[in-house]
């Protein structure tokens, strides 16, 4: 986007190398697009200062929709009095409408420009990596420029006659992405929406390609009595969305039961996790291993009343990432934001935030060998950002929305650039 930066030394009143301990006047040596060294103190040559700086592993978004990204505001408040199935029938309305007005832009082209639009903001909140869950493939998915993608082809369908159609959609659109060298994975969308069968094709498809898969799970707390009974606001919702049948719908699972399925990939992504019964955090607990949870804490807030019950997960011995779900649900693509959400409730420190938006979110989305960290030999993937106050703590600096993303360096070519910021020079 901008040019390869040449080979530089970057120095910060911090360094946060996540693999290591933080570094007080830190530096970071770039050649041909990654670390060659780091240290503290003097760098032994040219060097370009970036004064009250932090210099951290640029912050991966373990869960977001960029389809999304073109929405203003969010769509949570036509949720108040529904929750969560109030929330989808206005995502559902608003694809609609997109969909109605592709007669001066077609659908795909208005998908593709919000994904775009998603992937700049999130560069410009000092992301180089993001779990993308797409349910259509654009050019803006293969674009070379922006953040590391890996995106999750997304299928759901709860009757017989949609599965063949969905299964070999989502096929054909992972090879294209593997195709363009892109990272890809598999998404069953939901307990709610997703019958046992085509998940089972799906998490296939996966399986057979040797790819991560992701699934939002346990988002409110009555999806397993729709799962097990077929009754319920669930119900209500997919049939007046035109999407169940009682004489063509297809058996469902619990939350439980799709966790050891995903659990039988080498990496899967439980997302949001926010209602886990004990049996489902046992089962995640007995494959963590494999498995991380995303969670969304604004949009956790915003449509479920609740932050996401760290400590409660955590107990399940399993890796947590910080996503932001979409602009449907939250006012923007802030990883820090969501990270502040967490700390500003005194869930977690500010530096296991950080943690859990770049090495825990970088595993979680299996990119942990380019993403997560600052480390010799590895890619520079970099966020620089501004410390108002140069004695604060520099993970709170990290997080802290005041203070500006100055850099995003992916691969050491800047993918942001604030403006007035100061340039990088070797």
């Amino acid at each position: 986007l901008f040019g390869m930066v040449p080979d530089i030394t970057l120095r910060g009143r911090w360094v946060l190398p996540l693999a290591s301990p933080p570094m007080s006047g830190g530096w970071v040596r770039i050649e041909r697009g990654r670390v060659a060294a780091l240290g503290r103190g003097d760098p032994g040559g040219p060097c370009s200062d970036l004064g009250d700086a932090v210099i951290l592993p640029g912050l991966v978004n373990a869960h977001t929709h960029l389809e999304l990204s073109d929405l203003r505001r969010p769509l949570a408040a036509a949720a108040a009095h529904e929750g969560l199935p109030g929330w989808i029938r206005s995502v559902v309305a608003s694809r609609r409408e997109r969909a109605a007005d592709s007669r001066t832009v077609s659908e795909s082209a208005a998908v593709e420009a919000a994904v775009r639009v998603g992937l700049a903001e999130s560069a410009a909140e000092g992301v180089t990596a993001i779990g993308e869950i797409a349910t259509r493939i654009t050019a803006a998915h293969s674009h070379a420029s922006g953040p590391r993608l890996r995106v999750f082809r997304e299928g759901l369908g709860v009757a017989n006659d949609v599965r063949e159609r969905v299964v070999r959609g989502v096929a054909r659109d992972l090879d294209r992405l593997i195709h363009c060298g892109v990272a890809a994975g598999v998404s069953p969308h939901a307990t709610y929406s997703v019958a046992s069968a085509l998940g089972r094709d799906l998490l296939a498809i996966a399986r057979a390609r040797s790819l991560p898969a992701a699934m939002h799970l346990a988002e409110s707390p009555d999806e397993d009595a729709f799962a097990r009974e077929g009754t319920g606001r669930w119900r209500d919702l997919l049939r007046d969305l035109g999407a169940w049948k009682a004489e063509t719908a297809l058996p469902l699972l619990p939350v439980a039961e799709w966790i050891g399925r995903l659990a039988r990939l080498p990496r899967a992504i439980v997302v949001h996790a926010t209602f886990l019964d004990d049996a489902a955090l046992a089962r995640l607990s007995r494959h963590a291993a494999r498995l991380a949870i995303a969670v969304c804490p604004r949009t956790a807030k915003s449509l479920a009343g609740v932050l996401p019950p760290i400590a409660r997960l955590r107990s399940a011995g399993v890796r947590i990432a910080i996503g932001t779900d979409s602009r449907a649900s939250s006012p923007d693509l802030s990883v820090r934001r969501e990270c502040a959400e967490l700390v500003g409730a005194g869930i977690v420190s500010s530096e296991e935030a950080v943690r859990m938006a770049t090495l825990d979110a970088a595993w979680a989305i299996g990119l942990e060998r380019t993403s997560g960290r600052i480390a010799v030999g590895r890619p520079a993937d970099l966020a620089i950002i501004s410390m108002h106050s140069p004695n604060a703590d520099p993970f709170e600096a990290a997080i802290d929305p005041v203070n500006r993303v100055l850099t995003t360096l992916r691969g050491g070519r800047p993918i942001h650039q604030a403006a007035g910021g100061m340039p990088l020079r070797s």
